[in-house]
């Protein structure tokens, strides 16, 4: 059995036309990320979460990319939540603060990223397992706990940010276990063309990413949702993803 979250998003989602950085300025990405994934390899299993987030910083900036943050940085031992756009929005949400994530199994195959991210200690769902998804919820209910930020993408795939997925409240538990706070990011990109969907392989994305003459994408923190008690993950996912145009007191939460 497989449980995998269809979007409806696909090359149709990214229609092209965007202004792209001449051919010397994208070989000159390709190879300065490349570099920085390579020294990844080395610091990261020494330097962890300090050395990933310099992974981090430093992958988005040889790509060209800019962040620009709005709203507080969320308390350790948060569940960050964020809707999913692509591969970009885990870089984008290490130089926010600290944290460990949860990631498809299918991630840890990818060259480079796979190592530095089983190095890192995601947290990774098998998505043709289903019946392990309560141990990774409890692996994320057991960080939180700890005092560890966690961040997950409940929508469970990636879309081309016009058409989001609903929240699944699965991941949710996980924050009522721990009765940790909540803490709903969006992420907006400037271009469809940084979505990563369809079939097209990791590789197209990133040549397509660092093509473009330039890319932002914002992040916007939302207040942080605290569960009361007899709060299910249900109404907290709910609450999560309309946090933005909701008041949380909705949904039966202390904001």
């Amino acid at each position: 059995m497989m449980w995998r979250p269809e979007s409806g998003c696909g090359p149709h989602c990214v229609p092209g036309g965007d202004d792209t950085a001449p051919r010397a300025v994208q070989a000159v990405r390709i190879c300065a990320a490349a570099a920085v994934l390579v020294s990844g390899l080395i610091i990261v299993p020494i330097g962890r979460g300090a050395a990933v987030r310099w992974v981090a910083r430093h992958l988005l900036a040889a790509l060209g990319v800019t962040v620009k943050r709005h709203g507080l940085a969320p308390r350790p031992g948060s569940l960050l939540v964020a809707n999913h756009v692509s591969w970009i929005d885990v870089l984008a949400l290490l130089t926010v603060t600290p944290l460990s994530l949860v990631a498809k199994k299918e991630v840890g195959g990818w060259p480079g990223v796979g190592a530095m991210a089983r190095a890192l200690g995601v947290i990774f769902i098998d998505r043709e397992r289903p019946k392990l998804l309560p141990d990774a919820v409890g692996a994320v209910a057991a960080r939180l706990r700890s005092g560890r930020t966690v961040a997950v993408f409940p929508e469970g795939t990636t879309s081309c940010g016009t058409r989001p997925g609903r929240f699944r409240p699965a991941m949710f538990q996980a924050a009522v276990d721990a009765a940790a706070p909540v803490v709903p990011i969006t992420l907006r990109y400037a271009t469809p063309a940084a979505s990563f969907v369809g079939d097209e392989t990791l590789w197209q994305s990133v040549r397509r990413v660092a093509a473009l003459r330039e890319l932002t994408v914002t992040l916007t923190t939302s207040p942080a949702l605290r569960p009361e008690p007899g709060c299910g993950r249900r109404s907290l996912a709910r609450a999560a993803q309309a946090s933005s145009g909701l008041p949380a007191a909705r949904f039966g939460l202390a904001a």
